[in-house]
């Protein structure tokens, strides 16, 4: 994944475990520690997202996201040990774009980072993404296999792109909740697991066998080999 990143963090060892993370995966970090560096940071440098703690030395995590919306729509994702629903979803009107509580799982913030900038249309998408005879033109929203399309509601399609970019992650119903209808999840109900079972139906119809593995107590991935 190519974009430039900002990371405001104070905790160092989170900020270097961020930065190796993500330079590791093809970013470009900038870091500050507190909020009035992170103030001067924004104010001068241009980010494709924004990785933001709210319990900030200086200025609060709170305070920055709504200076930054009075200049600009530069993605924000708040990774933050504080719970509470009600801080998360002021942290939303105030205008970021996700929350991830800490403690986190890398590969869940590398996934949640791709959605935002592929929702916030500041993405490189792929041409193409491969599995199991399955072809994903992400730039055209369509799925086939071999020269036979693949008929994908809006949802499937990105659950479907979800699972292709990664697809030895195992994805829980609140991942994809979350990722792909952009709500707090916050109540266990079928829409992921209908949305899950018609997907897996499209595609055992195209390709003649099981392509979305349950893993029963945990979510979902792809199932074989590439």
């Amino acid at each position: 994944m190519k974009a430039n990143i900002a990371i405001i963090e104070d905790e160092p060892d989170i900020r270097r475990i961020l930065r190796d993370f993500l330079e590791k995966n093809g970013c470009t970090v900038s870091e500050a520690a507190d909020g009035l560096a992170a103030s001067e940071l924004l104010a001068v440098g241009h980010f494709d997202l924004i990785l933001m703690d709210l319990m900030l030395p200086n200025i609060s995590g709170e305070r920055l996201i709504a200076e930054l919306r009075t200049h600009s729509d530069t993605p924000v994702i708040v990774i933050s040990a504080r719970s509470m629903l009600e801080t998360r979803l002021e942290v939303l009107r105030l205008g970021a774009d996700d929350y991830i509580l800490k403690p986190f799982d890398l590969n869940e913030v590398l996934v949640r980072m791709e959605v935002v900038l592929r929702r916030t249309g500041r993405a490189e998408l792929p041409d193409t993404l491969c599995f199991g005879g399955i072809t994903l033109y992400p730039a055209e929203n369509r799925a086939s296999c071999g020269d036979k399309p693949i008929p994908l509601t809006a949802k499937e399609f990105q659950l479907l792109l979800l699972f292709m970019e990664h697809p030895q992650k195992v994805y829980s119903k609140a991942n994809l909740y979350e990722s792909v209808w952009n709500e707090e999840y916050c109540y266990e109900d079928n829409t992921v697991s209908v949305h899950v079972s018609n997907l897996r139906s499209k595609l055992k119809k195209a390709a003649g066998r099981d392509l979305i593995e349950t893993v029963w107590g945990i979510g979902y991935k792809m199932k074989g080999e590439q």
